[in-house]
């Protein structure tokens, strides 16, 4: 989560310099926290073996936060092509490196026995 927040962070100068919209870099950070902080709240419930609401409330909830990202970038981009797609990329962006990192700190842990 941390690195793709820095890259949220340190992409307002860059839009900024760029020229890019900065609309499209707000609406990519709120997005980012909104997912986030939604993500933080699904993985605080408990998942023992005798509570399958809290799992199919944990479960359903993750993949929700596609739509809540999704549905307020494609009006978006109805509305301003330019700002839409400036925050799509840099979304999509700070996902990817957040995924890479995740990937790469799970696998290069070491095996527990």
């Amino acid at each position: 989560m941390l690195a793709g927040s820095a890259l949220i962070a340190l992409a307002l100068p860059v839009f900024a310099i760029a020229g890019w919209p900065l609309k499209g870099w707000a609406l990519a950070a709120v997005l980012w926290v909104a997912a986030q902080a939604l993500g933080y709240l699904l993985t605080r419930l408990p998942l023992d073996e005798g509570n399958l609401a809290a799992s199919g409330v944990r479960g359903i909830g993750m993949g929700f936060r596609a739509f809540i990202v999704g549905i307020p970038l494609v009006a978006v981009t109805v509305a301003d092509a330019r700002v839409g797609a400036a925050a799509a990329i840099l979304y999509v962006l700070a996902y990817t490196l957040d995924l890479a990192v995740s990937l790469v700190t799970f696998f290069g842990a070491e095996a527990k026995t």
